[in-house]
């Protein structure tokens, strides 16, 4: 058997036994892991800064540094998320009623874990603490792939999280880190389907289109985040610039950040003129249609067909649109179905925008940077799902578990 085999049977047989355990000692686990986190944080910071040079030394692109990069601030964040997680009702044996049929059979579903979650991701460190809580939670092994930009923070996070394992007696398998980031591994991982139920990548469209062409076990994509935002004639223009700041500059390498702004035509004279001094202050790069580059100094003229970028930095595509109905068609075309957001104070075409745009998360008068798990109450978030399976959007606990049918009858038989 080799290594990869062994490691995903061993997730499986201990995701077996976490299935059963009780949501008061799962909470208890999960509080032990959180302190536990705290306690660590000079080591974890050590791990660090080890790939941080190491990202130095090979120039890694900013985005990249910045989601690599953790500090105290982010390690007690990790922590604050498991303890958000520990407060949110556990789904895993929810009953829902089904009904009875006219024969007497009575029907339930009950809500169970999906077994085995494989996550391949890149230079996300905080993903090691982030998934292995909210599978524990949920009564998930885990099997976590990260890529090797971040692999000793993600090793160091993992010792901390079994050692409280250990301490519970609970086995390490529960939460496994491929120890070696050896391309060719990763290949054997994704075939591994009689012991991984699901794999959610996280990381570049490279990354995701590779996992999504080469496994043979379901995949969950969370495709590049191309956000939006339109502003309508009916904006708060004082709000839109906000909106806009926060959702571009507040931090660029995310996969909420803003890449796209659309005007209506009938507003852009009075905010453009706004946009242009506040984006300059903040050093934005500027790409433009023919009718709002005029509105830049040294603003890059896109073709009709040129939009749908995902920068990761601070540079931004801005397009003026003629109406609402031209707003919704560019989304449909560039957007990438992860988070779009409407600015308005028309209450009929607000409604009309979130019912329209097909995307995981649609905003109205809210900054793009809330289309996190965290934020939205889930404690923390295993991905953004942008396609149509099981989940819709950011992953919390109850996207990570399925459910049974229950049948219980009195001796029927069917006719």
């Amino acid at each position: 058997m080799s290594f990869i085999t062994e490691l995903a049977k061993n997730a499986k047989a201990a995701a077996k036994i976490l299935a059963l355990l009780p949501t008061p000692e799962k909470n208890a686990v999960l509080q032990a892991m959180a302190q536990a986190l705290r306690d660590n944080c000079d080591a974890i910071l050590a791990a660090n800064a080890l790939d941080l040079a190491q990202a130095s030394q090979n120039q890694l692109s900013a985005a990249m540094v910045d989601r690599l990069t953790l500090n105290k601030a982010r390690i007690d964040a990790m922590a604050a998320g498991i303890e958000t997680i520990i407060s949110l009702p556990d789904p895993v044996g929810e009953i829902r009623q089904f009904g009875t049929r006219p024969n007497g059979i009575e029907i339930r579903k009950m809500r169970i874990p999906l077994g085995v979650v494989c996550m391949i991701y890149e230079a996300r460190p905080n993903v090691t603490a982030d998934a292995g809580a909210l599978c524990f939670k949920s009564g998930n092994g885990v099997v976590l792939r990260g890529g090797k930009e971040a692999l000793h923070s993600s090793l160091a996070i993992a010792e901390v999280l079994h050692t409280v394992l250990r301490a519970h007696q609970l086995p390490e398998a529960l939460i496994t880190v491929v120890p070696d980031p050896d391309r060719g591994l990763l290949m054997e991982l994704m075939q591994q389907k009689d012991y991984i139920d699901l794999v959610i990548p996280r990381g570049g469209e490279g990354l995701i289109k590779f996992v999504t062409e080469n496994s043979t076990i379901p995949v969950i994509q969370h495709f590049k985040g191309v956000c939006h935002l339109y502003v309508d004639k009916d904006a708060d223009l004082a709000v839109a610039l906000n909106l806009l700041l926060n959702g571009k500059t507040q931090r660029t390498g995310v996969c909420n950040a803003l890449e796209g702004l659309l005007v209506h035509q009938a507003i852009a004279a009075d905010f453009l003129p706004q946009v242009s001094a506040a984006l300059k202050e903040k050093g934005v790069k500027i790409n433009a249609c023919e009718h709002a580059a005029p509105y830049f100094s040294n603003a890059t003229v896109l073709g009709a067909e040129e939009f749908g970028e995902e920068y990761l930095s601070l540079e931004i595509a801005i397009r003026v649109v003629d109406d609402f109905t031209m707003a919704l068609a560019h989304i449909d075309r560039f957007g990438s179905h992860h988070t779009e957001v409407i600015c308005t104070q028309n209450q009929a075409t607000a409604e009309l925008f979130q019912r329209s745009i097909d995307a995981s998360v649609v905003m109205v008068n809210a900054s793009s940077r809330f289309s996190d798990g965290g934020e939205l109450g889930l404690g923390a978030e295993i991905g953004i799902a942008t396609t149509k399976l099981h989940a819709y959007g950011p992953m919390g606990l109850e996207s990570l578990t399925a459910e049974k049918y229950l049948v219980n009858g009195s001796g029927q038989v069917r006719q």
